[in-house]
C-alpha cells in the first residue's frame, strides 16, 4: 500500500499578478543592448527633446512677429493723424517751355546756394502700450537762384512761358505743415499753394508762381526766404538741391540717429540735446543743377536725423529667443551630468516640464518689456524660471545641494546671454570666449565619467 509523505511539500502556485513584478531574467549572462546603452540611449532621448522644444522657441518668434506688427499699426494710427516721415526737397525752380508747337514741358533749375536752419521739438505719444515718438519743426530754408542761361538747355528764349514759372518745394506728407507757408522773393512775399504740377519730381509739395525777368544775360532770379511749421514722425531728412547746401538742427532730443547719404560735418550731443550741422556741394551728389524732360532722382543723397528710442522691446526679446537652444541645451546638459556623477534618475518627462519651464520664460519677458525696461523685465523673468525650475529640481532629486547647483548655474546663463544681447557689437566675440569657456568646462567633469562602468 502506498502512502503520502505529509514531509513532502509540492509547489505553490505563483500568487496573483506576481509574475507582472518580475524582470525577465537575461540567460544568456550577458548584458542586453539596452542595457549595454543606456546612458547613449538617454543622451539621444535629451537631445530630441531639444529639438522638439525648439518648436514653441519658434512659436515665440511668431508672438514677437505679431506684437511688432501690432506696434507698427499703432505707430500708422499715430502718424496718420499727426504726420508720417518727412523730406524736405527743394526749393527747384520750374520753367514751362514749349519745345514744339502744341507740346508743353518744363525745364528744372536749383538754387546756387541753399541755408536751413531748424529746431526740432520731439515729444512721445502712446497708443495703448506702445510709444511712437513724433516731432514738430520750424524751419528757415533760405537761399538763391543764379541767372538761368536757358542756351545750356537748348532752350530759346522765345519758347519759355516765364508768366506761368513757379517754386516749388516737396514735402512728403502735407498733413504735417501747420502754418500758412509763404516765401519771400525778392522781397515781396507769396503765399503757397498745395500740389506740384510737374508730379514727377516730387509726388506732394507745395508751389507758387514767382515773377522772372528776361536779360541779355539770361533770366533774373532772385533770393528766397521760406519759414516752414512742419510735423512728422521717426525721422527728418533733407535733399541737397543747392550748389552748395548747409542744414544745421538743434533738437533737445538726447537719441539722434544720424541717417542718409551724408552724416553731420559737425554735431554735439549731451542729455539736454543735440546740435548738427552738414555742409553738402554738388560734387557729392550724382544728380545736375538744370535739366529739362526725364525726372531726376533728388532724394538719391538725403540725409537728416531719426528720433531714435533707445529701448527696442521686440528685436532685443528676439536676440533672447535666438539663444534658447543654448540656455535649453546646457541646462539639459547639467541634468545629464548629474545622473552621470551622481547616480540620480531624472525621467523624460521631468526633462520636458524643465524645458517648458525655459521657454515661458521668453513669454514673461516680451510681457513685462512691454510694461517695463527691458533690463528690469529680463531679471526679473530669469528670477522666476530659475527659482521655480531650482525648487522642482531641489524636491524632484531630494537634494536641496543639486538645486542650488542648478540655480547657479542657470543664473551664470542668464547672466551670460544678457551680456551678449546688450553688448551688440562685441556680442561676436563675447560669445564665441563664452562657448569655448562652456565646451572647456564640459570636457572638465566628462573626464570623470567612467563611461566603461556604465
Amino acid at each position: 500500500m502506498e502512502t503520502t509523505n505529509m514531509n513532502e511539500t509540492s509547489p505553490l502556485p505563483p500568487a496573483p499578478n506576481e509574475g507582472h513584478r518580475q524582470q525577465p531574467k537575461n540567460t544568456t549572462g550577458q548584458p542586453s543592448f539596452f542595457e549595454r546603452y543606456a546612458y547613449g540611449i538617454k543622451a539621444l532621448l535629451i537631445f530630441i527633446l531639444v529639438l522638439l522644444l525648439l518648436i514653441p522657441s519658434m512659436m515665440i518668434m511668431g508672438l514677437i512677429s505679431e506684437r511688432e506688427q501690432r506696434q507698427m499699426e499703432a505707430k500708422g494710427e499715430v502718424s496718420g493723424k499727426w504726420g508720417d516721415a518727412q523730406t524736405v526737397t527743394g526749393p527747384v525752380l520750374v520753367i514751362p517751355y514749349y519745345p514744339k508747337p502744341g507740346v508743353l514741358s518744363n525745364a528744372f533749375f536749383l538754387p546756387e546756394r541753399l541755408k536751413v536752419n531748424g529746431k526740432l521739438l520731439p515729444e512721445i505719444r502712446r497708443r495703448g502700450i506702445y510709444e511712437v515718438a513724433v516731432y514738430t519743426s520750424s524751419l528757415s530754408i533760405e537761399g538763391a537762384f543764379s541767372k538761368l542761361d536757358l542756351k545750356e538747355l537748348n532752350i530759346a528764349p522765345e519758347q519759355a512761358i516765364l508768366k506761368d514759372a513757379y517754386l516749388a518745394i516737396g514735402i512728403d506728407d502735407m498733413r504735417g505743415i501747420s502754418n500758412q507757408a509763404g516765401v519771400q522773393w525778392n522781397g515781396q512775399h507769396y503765399f503757397f499753394n498745395p500740389g506740384v504740377p510737374a508730379s514727377e519730381v516730387f509726388p506732394n509739395g507745395m508751389q507758387v508762381k514767382v515773377p522772372l525777368a528776361l536779360s541779355d544775360s539770361g533770366i533774373v532770379t532772385g533770393t528766397f526766404a521760406v519759414n516752414l511749421e512742419l510735423k512728422g514722425s521717426d525721422q527728418l531728412f533733407f535733399s541737397p538741391v543747392g550748389k552748395t547746401t548747409a542744414v544745421e538742427l538743434n533738437s533737445n532730443w538726447p537719441n539722434p540717429s544720424f541717417a542718409g547719404s551724408f552724416l553731420p560735418n559737425t554735431r554735439n550731443l549731451d542729455a539736454k540735446g543735440f546740435n548738427a550741422a552738414w555742409q553738402v556741394s554738388n560734387l557729392n551728389r550724382n544728380f545736375p543743377q538744370n535739366w529739362v524732360g526725364n525726372a531726376v532722382n533728388l532724394h538719391s543723397a538725403d540725409f537728416g536725423v531719426k528720433l531714435f528710442l533707445p529701448v527696442d522691446t521686440y528685436q532685443q526679446s528676439t536676440r533672447a529667443v535666438k539663444y534658447a537652444i543654448l540656455i535649453i541645451g546646457l541646462t539639459f546638459l547639467v541634468y545629464y551630468f548629474i545622473e552621470l556623477l551622481q547616480r540620480y534618475s531624472v525621467h523624460p518627462l521631468q526633462y520636458i516640464l524643465i524645458g517648458v519651464a525655459l521657454c515661458v520664460f521668453y513669454t514673461l519677458l516680451i510681457a513685462l518689456a512691454e510694461q517695463l525696461n527691458f533690463s528690469i523685465a529680463y531679471v526679473i523673468s530669469a528670477l522666476l524660471t530659475i527659482f521655480l525650475i531650482s525648487v522642482y529640481t531641489a524636491s524632484v532629486l531630494r537634494s536641496t545641494r543639486l538645486g542650488v547647483v542648478i540655480a547657479c548655474t542657470l543664473s551664470v546663463l542668464y547672466g551670460f546671454i544678457y551680456v551678449i544681447i546688450r553688448s551688440e557689437d562685441q556680442s561676436l566675440l563675447m560669445g564665441s570666449l563664452g562657448l569655448f569657456i562652456i565646451l572647456a568646462v564640459v570636457m572638465y567633469f566628462s573626464r570623470r565619467i567612467k563611461w566603461s562602468e556604465l
